[in-house]
């Protein structure tokens, strides 16, 4: 294995990464940014308020999103098994 190898491995894997995390994120900072500005707008400053649309918000997404999440996950999984004997030189 080279250090090319072993960097381009890495960065397919936080490309990965940071592609299936992304649609909970946006949906978790446009929740936040609503409430923060419905906060703003009517002076209500309770805490807990931000938490519940969030986590409840966030978990909707990751079941919307999940069949194609584990499709990339599937995929990537796939693609280092098929080419397992070329990472190791056989």
């Amino acid at each position: 294995m080279t250090p090319e190898f072993v960097i381009g491995f890495a960065r397919q894997a936080i490309e990965l990464t940071l592609m299936i995390s992304l649609p909970m994120l946006l949906v978790g900072l446009g929740v936040g940014l609503t409430v923060s500005i419905f906060q703003a707008a009517t002076q209500i400053q309770e805490m807990t308020l931000t938490f519940i649309p969030k986590i409840v918000s966030i978990f909707l997404a990751l079941l919307i999103a999940f069949p194609w999440i584990m499709d990339k996950l599937l995929t990537f999984t796939r693609e280092i098994f098929l080419k397992f004997p070329q990472y190791i030189g056989i």
